[in-house]
């Protein structure tokens, strides 16, 4: 997953991808440390998603701009909207049907 560090490169992203997933994480998370391999993971099987992380400890005034004061967080924009917001316990399955729900609404009709 690229890390993003800059508001103006995550805004253009949201702005240009039809869905992004935001992986707000930390390396001193052990929780966010355990987590990431599996949404990697999890979002190859979805290849019309962009995932991208922002380092929420190295990157204070950009995720306060999300609303993210503690980690992990995942969002999800859809054509430019938040649709889905996971915070600190998330449900991995749970989480990727949502997901499998939006993608087969946005690319099967």
């Amino acid at each position: 997953m690229e890390i993003i560090t800059s508001y103006e490169k995550l805004q253009e992203l949201i702005k240009n991808n039809d869905m992004l997933m935001i992986y707000f994480g930390s390396k001193a998370c052990g929780v966010c440390s355990c987590m990431m391999p599996k949404v990697e993971n999890m979002i190859k099987r979805y290849p019309n998603i962009n995932a991208v992380m922002v380092e929420a400890d190295k990157s204070l005034s950009l995720s306060a701009k999300f609303n993210v004061f503690t980690v992990p967080v995942i969002l999800l924009y859809i054509e430019g909207k938040e649709t889905i917001r996971e915070v600190r316990i998330i449900s991995l399955d749970n989480l990727e049907q949502k997901i499998a729900r939006y993608c087969q609404i946005f690319y099967v009709n």
